[in-house]
């Protein structure tokens, strides 16, 4: 199990919350023609915000596994990032959820995306 979060860019979703949902049940079925680990592929506003997220988490997909048994703290911030066209799911380990909660708030606010927990 995992903490997980998602960010998206509020000027391609839709603002009522029905529809809102019924994207977010699309998106999650992880269909778009693309991986779901290259920030490429996503709006610039999310890769912005994930330049400055992965500062604080680590995207657990781009860390040489050598440096995990160096940095003990390493291993509790990697983060999993699955990045779609609009979004950016995040999948945190529990033991950081209070950290990566504010983290991504305070993230979503300064770079005016949308936060869903």
């Amino acid at each position: 199990m995992s903490y997980d979060l998602m960010i998206f860019d509020k000027e391609q979703t839709p603002n009522n919350k029905e529809t809102f949902l019924q994207l977010y049940d699309e998106k999650t079925k992880w269909a778009e023609p693309h991986d779901y680990t290259t920030i490429s592929v996503t709006t610039p506003v999310l890769q912005k915000w994930y330049q400055y997220m992965v500062e604080h988490f680590s995207n657990m997909n781009l860390v040489d596994e050598e440096l995990l048994g160096e940095d003990g703290e390493l291993e509790s911030s990697l983060t999993e990032y699955s990045i779609g066209n609009a979004m950016i799911y995040t999948a945190f380990a529990w033991s950081v959820a209070d950290e990566a909660y504010s983290t991504v708030k305070e993230l979503a606010k300064k770079h005016g995306v949308g936060f869903l927990m």
